[in-house]
Parts: structure tokens; C-alpha cells; sequence
């Protein structure tokens, strides 16, 4: 069987059709395969270690902000404020929205949890961006608005016949309405929000504080992270954003992006900043870019959280990586020659922002991801020819996930299961952020991450219909891509197994593995149409 397989290569002219292709690859290895997989390791070489540095400086600059008690919030006392607040009784005019769109499962809970703040109602606003297509559901929502209207709390409820511009639009178009005219600051929530009825109290003191402030952004809090699986590995993930990528840019006063949802804005900043873009997917990157450069200042408050869900369908969070990926990347492009220009902003702070914030996280971490994980070392196991040291291929990479995954120290048991599902990932951000850098097709693509609501209702509905799933629904759970990369990754790994001399075939069989689970739609909830 070995033999069949692999065959040790003969490199003269093939006598038979079976040899053509074993001909063709001995005719480019050595002239063209070669060299290129050299290249290929030196560049993805010097991009885990660009990698590697960004994630040590930063943990570093989080443990001495943790040890120290550094955090840029714990500099206010909070209670002070709100004491100064309640004397004064000069509270400030607030407006809430909630941008949905289709929202069936979830509108009623982040519509209740908004009316439930507790801020004096004659200061109050809030208002629903419905841009539904469903009739149907927008006359639910209505009657949502019309519910607590009638409870005494400001509900504005605003549609458009269009979706021009998605979120952006709709919250553009939100801040042109005259009843905001008097509105000081403006706080975002999405659909599947859920903020806690003291979250204005803990966020406007510090803008009523500091003038200077734009933006106060809270952290988020999963409601479903125990769901699955891949719940679980998302949390990750994004602990290490809130806790250490924001904490840090907040504490250093270099710069952290706003996170779309669960942060208050100054108006006066987001006026200043030119108001909401539709150019790019990331529309809240967008304006929290164009405010600091404005001379505006963030603060991310790690001590308040804000429910929400995290996407259980594989279909959702992949689309909904494919925008996180693609429009950062998008916005770098258009955005670099501007940061570069702004004199307004230190010299340092707007390096850090092109490189760190954007080169390092949002395009090389991808793509060192993919590439050498995915590509390029299992490429090398069939081209023995090409070296590979274990500082760059083991260790670098070790470390790496290591100081990702210590921010979530009660999922460290799941940390293989972990870096072989953001692997796989990978495979999208990087082509995600090519069509960002290129403008290419999809490159403005908008799909509304589906949600759940009722986390045990949907898990017993699913149950209950698993044995009406029709053969075309599990064949949309097929992905392509992800079958042939992990056939590819296979290959390579059978092909260690017999003749190398190392055990990267441990790694290359557990990634093919991952690969053909997500390929075949085996990770996530499954939700019968």
C-alpha cells in the first residue's frame, strides 16, 4: 500500500498516463516549488514573529496595567459621580437606538431590557430602527413599541422603505430626526443586546466628567457561551479582544475601536467625525477611526457588561467573520493615507494605529494563520528539501495561543480544540481581508448575524425535528473549501506517517480533522428551517 501511494519519484519521462502528473510535479520541484516554499517560510516566518512580539508587548502592557491598577476607568470614582449627578439633578438628554433588522426571535428582549433603564423618563428616548422587510414582523415590533408607550417610556418607532447604507443608514438617518435635536449623548445597542437597568448610570458620569471623552464602551457578556461547542471557542476568542486589545488601547491612551453596540457616544463627537459612513462593513471602526483622529478620547469600562449571543450556526458566524475580516481590512486601505496626513494626532499614536491596530491584527494574523498553519507547513512535509526550525513552527506558535487563551482560564482545558477551530477560521478571515485589501466581490456583502432568542426552546424544537430534515438541508451544511483543505492537510499527514521523520503528522491529522468537521457541517446548533 505504501508503494502505491507514495511512490518514491522517478524523474524520467513518464511511459504511461498514470505517471503524468507524478512527471509534471518533478519537472517544477525542484526549479519552481522549491524556491517558492522557501519564500513562502521566510515571509510567513517573519510574520509569526511580528505576530509573536505584538501579543507579548501587549501582554505585558496588561499585566502591568492589572498589577499596577492602572485601568484608565478606576481613575474616576465612579460613586462620586454619581452622587454629583443625583445633587445636581442636571441630568443630560439621552438617546438609545436599537438598529434591527428581521429580528424575530430577539427584538422583544432588547426593546424590554432598553425601556427598563432606570433614568428619568423626561430624558429619555429611545428609538427602534426597523428596517424589517417582514410585514408581519414589523407590526409585532410596533405593537412592542406600542406596549411600552403606553407604560409611560419615549419610544420612537422609525422605519425607512429602503436599507441604503444597512446599520449605518438607519442610525444616520436616526440622529437627523428634530426630537434629537436636544439629545447630548447617544447610546447603541443591538438587537440581541440586553443592558442592565443601571448602565447609564455607570457610563454618562464619566462623559459628563470629562469633556473630552467620545466614547464609553462596555464590555460584552454571552448569554449562550455554554451552548455548544463552538460557543465555547468563540468566548475565547473574544475575551481575549475585550480583555486585553481594549484594556490596553484604553489604558494607553493609543486607541481601541468601538464595538458597534453596548458603548455610549457624544453626539458632538460623532457630528465632529463627519457622522456614520456606509463605506465599509465596519461602520463603527469606521467612526471610532475618524473621532480619534479628531482628537476625541475612548474608554473601555471592563467592570460593566452587556448580555448578548453569540452566533451557534456555523452559516451565521460565517458571515459574520467574513465582515468582521473584510471591512477592517477595506478600511485600512481607504483609511491609511489619511491617518498618516493627520497632524492633529502624535506621530507614535497613528504608527500604532496603522501598524498594530490594523497590519498586525486585522491582516497578519490571519494570514500568518492560514498560510504557514494550513499551507505552507504541511507543504513542507512533502517537500523535505525545506527546513523547518522548531522555534518558528512550534514554539512561536505555542506561545502565541498560549497568552490568546489565558484571558478565558476556565476554557484552557478546550485550548487544542481551540487552535485547531480558529484554524480552520482562518480559511475565511484571510479570504475575507484579500477581498477587503482588493475591493473585490462581497466586499460590501451585509447579512444580519441570525440569532436565536430562546437558547432551550430552539434545543428542544431541534430535537423535535430532526427526523423531518430533509436531504437539501444537510447538503447546505456542506462547505467545500474547508473538504479540501483538510483532504490536502490528510495527504500531507499520511504522507509523514510513511516517510517522515518527525511527528508533524499528530498536528496535520487532528487540523485535517477539524477541517472535514466543519466541511461537513458537524460543529454548531443545528436549526431546522
Amino acid at each position: 500500500m505504501r508503494n502505491l501511494i507514495f511512490e518514491e519519484p522517478d524523474v524520467r519521462a513518464p511511459k504511461y498516463s498514470s505517471s503524468h502528473l507524478r512527471y509534471a510535479w518533478e519537472s517544477i520541484r525542484a526549479p519552481v516549488i522549491i524556491p517558492l516554499l522557501k519564500l513562502a517560510v521566510i515571509l510567513c516566518s517573519a510574520m509569526s514573529i511580528m505576530l509573536f512580539i505584538e501579543r507579548v508587548v501587549m501582554a505585558t502592557v496588561c499585566a502591568i496595567v492589572k498589577v499596577l491598577g492602572k485601568k484608565k476607568y478606576r481613575k474616576y470614582n465612579l460613586d462620586v459621580m454619581k452622587q454629583k449627578l443625583q445633587r445636581n439633578k442636571r441630568f443630560p438628554k439621552v438617546l438609545i437606538q436599537i438598529p434591527m433588522y428581521n429580528e424575530k426571535e430577539v427584538y422583544k428582549l432588547s426593546i424590554g431590557a432598553v425601556c427598563g433603564l432606570s433614568w428619568p423618563s423626561d430624558r429619555l428616548i429611545v428609538q427602534v430602527l426597523d428596517d424589517s422587510t417582514n410585514p408581519v414582523l414589523r407590526e409585532l415590533v410596533e405593537l412592542e413599541c406600542h406596549k411600552w408607550i403606553a407604560k409611560g417610556v419615549n419610544v420612537k418607532y422609525e422605519t425607512r422603505t429602503h436599507r441604503n447604507g444597512y446599520k449605518a443608514g438607519a442610525m444616520k438617518e436616526g440622529l437627523e430626526k428634530q426630537y434629537v435635536e436636544d439629545c447630548e449623548f447617544v447610546a447603541i445597542f443591538d438587537a440581541d443586546f440586553q443592558p442592565d437597568a443601571d448602565f447609564l448610570w455607570n457610563t454618562i458620569p464619566y462623559l459628563l466628567e470629562n469633556p473630552k471623552l467620545g466614547l464609553v464602551q462596555a464590555r460584552w457578556k454571552f448569554v449562550n457561551s455554554e451552548e455548544c461547542m463552538m460557543t465555547r471557542l468563540q468566548e475565547m476568542s473574544l475575551d481575549y479582544h475585550f480583555s486585553v486589545e481594549q484594556e490596553v488601547g484604553s489604558s494607553t491612551y493609543s486607541f481601541f475601536g468601538f464595538n458597534g453596540t453596548a458603548g455610549v457616544w457624544r453626539i458632538q463627537a460623532i457630528k465632529d467625525a463627519g457622522g456614520w459612513k456606509d463605506r465599509t462593513t465596519v461602520e463603527d471602526m469606521d467612526l471610532a477611526v475618524r473621532a480619534s483622529l479628531k482628537g476625541w478620547e475612548f474608554i473601555f469600562v471592563g467592570d460593566v457588561t452587556v448580555k448578548n449571543e453569540l452566533p451557534s450556526t456555523f452559516k451565521a458566524y460565517r458571515f459574520q467573520q467574513h465582515r468582521w475580516s473584510c471591512g477592517p481590512a477595506n478600511l485600512f486601505k481607504k483609511m491609511t493615507k489619511e491617518i498618516l496626513l493627520c497632524k492633529r494626532v502624535p506621530l507614535f499614536k497613528r504608527l500604532h494605529l496603522i501598524y498594530a491596530f490594523f497590519f498586525v491584527r486585522k491582516i497578519i494574523a490571519h494570514w500568518v494563520t492560514f498560510f504557514f498553519y494550513c499551507i505552507v507547513i504541511p507543504a513542507c512535509v512533502i517537500v523535505p528539501e525545506v527546513q523547518l526550525t522548531k522555534k518558528i513552527a512550534i514554539y512561536i506558535p505555542a506561545a502565541i495561543t498560549i497568552l490568546n487563551a489565558l484571558s478565558t482560564p476556565r476554557s484552557l482545558h478546550l485550548l487544542v480544540c481551540w487552535i485547531l477551530f480558529e484554524n480552520v477560521m482562518s480559511l475565511h478571515r484571510t479570504k475575507a481581508a484579500i477581498i477587503g485589501l482588493l475591493e473585490a466581490n462581497r466586499v460590501n456583502e451585509w447579512v444580519v448575524t441570525e440569532k436565536l432568542g430562546n437558547i432551550m426552546k430552539q434545543k428542544n424544537n431541534a430535537r423535535a425535528s430532526t427526523s423531518r430534515t430533509s436531504w437539501f438541508q444537510m447538503l447546505e451544511r456542506v462547505h467545500p473549501l474547508e473538504i479540501i483543505v483538510g483532504m490536502y492537510m490528510l495527504h500531507c499527514a499520511i504522507y509523514d506517517l510513511l516517510f517522515g521523520h518527525d511527528h508533524f503528522f499528530v498536528y496535520l491529522l487532528l487540523q485535517a480533522g477539524a477541517f472535514f468537521t466543519m466541511g461537513f457541517g458537524l460543529v454548531g446548533t443545528f436549526v431546522p428551517n
